[in-house]
């Protein structure tokens, strides 16, 4: 793991410093104490980092989960009647993985996940405009289009032109200059500006801003527009933020159904998660969901006997960390301890941190998961493709999340149905003969992401050093979902010695550069 520290390292100050207001602005907008977002992102970042098998997934606190949480803190009485949910929450995940739910994660087409990734970055993007001009009425990490506040996204971006702090909003646009700049520019022009990220140079200039402005009538920046971290006196009032579960009403039928909503919900955020990055990785690593799914039960677990909020992965945190480079969990790990020591030692150095400074590097996270270039990739790729994405889109910025992913999901199997005939099961042949492993599979004439789970686990199994023949001369219909599958694994199959020949009706490709590329130019009444 650490043989790529020098990637880890900067990308994990970045993902701090977009993981700190978004686990107090999580707490905040779940009802919960500021110091609970906080263990929930040092837990996810150590505890849920070192168990799980993703390379580059980050957990924490989760926007998605915010209005449970506020709603069982009300209906079970109290917050430390909400931790035990929250404890037998992971014990239900950790049975999930034992029962090996996580292949649930591979039945998300391919068209609804990149639908998620561009509707969290519009949304994050939109979220941001407010904090970015200095008007905070809304928290952190309330993603869903109708507000805590009351209002809903677009109004409050009304409500911001009335509200805008001019030293807030010059932070913010100076902070948003030097993240370009580095992107750019300076980036490419030595290793000391890639390992000097550009965020922590744009949150030391907001510092410095803060605090040689606190003088000026026009352009100081006042304390309701700077991140909150909980400051103790001293050591008992720092334990003293730690809650503890009531275990006493572990009884109460109450407990037990939010645990269970927990857990379901949790657990569905987290695979749609893993099934996103593990899109967005420029090295293709395939994450084990079941394992996951162990790594996120024990950090609830943890987190709730503590008195942190639920942890799932969280794609903001995890985009952040693949943007920046990151290229091994230790990024997800390194990043928790920064959280941990920084609110340990220099809490009130970090409340001088301006909030539209870190809304300058959520406003690039945002864009780059949302780059007008894939409405027109989605589009080329035709209706069936578009149609489930641009809903999935819709959804997630007028509705949230999950609803979001539903009505996505309803469309594309609807779009799947209409368009195959059931017919998308595969014939795998194993070769021995003459010495070779060879080994031949055989397409069948309709093949849909329903079968990702199944494609994908016969070629992760195939062993080094094998010869496959992979037969699609029979294929009518091949699922967008799986031709990515095929591609991904042609780049993963060099390093394995696995020579790929590709039979069609177009004759016979050894090695094929790009199966993208092979099956956009293929015939489509093929």
């Amino acid at each position: 793991m650490f043989k790529t520290i020098k990637n880890d390292l900067p990308a994990s100050i970045v993902v701090f410093f977009v993981a700190l207001p978004l686990c107090l602005g999580i707490a905040l907008a779940s009802g919960a104490p500021l110091f609970s977002g906080l263990i929930a992102g040092i837990v996810g970042g150590i505890v849920v980092g070192s168990m799980s098998g993703s390379k580059i997934g980050v957990s924490g606190p989760a926007a998605g989960l915010a209005a449970i949480v506020l709603v069982a803190i009300g209906t079970l009485g109290s917050y430390e009647n909400f931790l035990v949910a929250v404890v037998l929450g992971g014990v239900i995940q950790i049975i999930f993985s034992i029962l090996k739910a996580g292949v649930i994660g591979y039945y998300f087409p391919s068209s609804v996940i990149k639908g998620m990734l561009t509707g969290i970055g519009i949304i994050i993007i939109l979220k941001q405009i407010p904090h970015f001009f200095g008007y905070d009425a809304n928290p952190e990490g309330d993603f869903a289009f109708f507000q805590v506040d009351g209002e809903n996204t677009f109004s409050e971006i009304i409500k911001t032109i009335n509200h805008i702090k001019p030293g807030s909003a010059l932070v913010g646009f100076i902070g948003l200059g030097i993240l370009l700049l580095w992107d750019k520019v300076l980036s490419k022009k030595g290793k000391i500006f890639q390992l000097v990220q550009g965020p922590l140079v744009a949150v030391v200039f907001g510092i410095l801003f803060y605090v040689f402005t606190k003088s000026s009538e026009y352009f100081a920046i006042t304390e309701t527009h700077l991140v909150k971290v909980p400051v103790p006196e001293d050591t008992a009032s720092f334990l003293g933020q730690f809650s503890f579960p009531n275990f006493s009403v572990i009884t109460n039928p109450d407990i037990w159904i939010v645990a269970f909503t927990i857990a379901l919900v949790a657990s569905l955020e987290t695979l749609l998660c893993v099934e996103a990055t593990d899109k967005l990785d420029p090295h293709k690593n395939v994450t084990p969901t079941n394992r996951e799914l162990l790594a996120q039960g024990t950090g609830n677990i943890i987190s709730g006997m503590i008195g942190g909020l639920p942890i799932t992965q969280v794609i903001v945190r995890s985009s952040a960390n693949i943007q920046s480079g990151g290229r091994s969990k230790m990024s997800a790990i390194i990043h928790g301890f920064f959280l941990l020591i920084s609110v340990v030692l220099i809490p009130r150095l970090l409340n001088m941190i301006p909030l539209s400074v870190l809304a300058a590097v959520l406003l690039i996270v945002g864009y780059k998961l949302a780059k007008p270039a894939l409405f027109k990739k989605m589009y080329d790729l035709g209706w069936k493709q578009f149609i489930p994405f641009t809903v999935t889109v819709v959804g997630i910025v007028f509705t949230d999340l999950l609803v979001g992913i539903g009505m996505g999901l309803a469309v594309g199997i609807v779009v799947i149905l209409i368009k195959s005939y059931q017919n998308s099961h595969f014939l795998h042949i194993e070769d021995k003969s003459n010495g070779k492993h060879k080994i031949k599979m055989t397409l069948a004439e309709e093949v849909t992401f329903f079968n990702k789970g199944a494609i994908l686990k016969e070629l992760e199994s195939l062993p080094r050093d094998t010869f496959l023949e992979l037969d699609v001369r029979k294929t009518r219909y091949l699922d967008n979902d799986i031709v990515e599958i095929l591609e991904d694994f042609a780049f993963k199959a060099k390093e394995r010695s696995i020579d790929i020949q590709l039979i069609s009706e177009r004759g016979i490709v050894e090695n094929p550069d790009s199966f993208i590329q092979f099956f956009q130019l293929r015939p489509k009444t093929a």
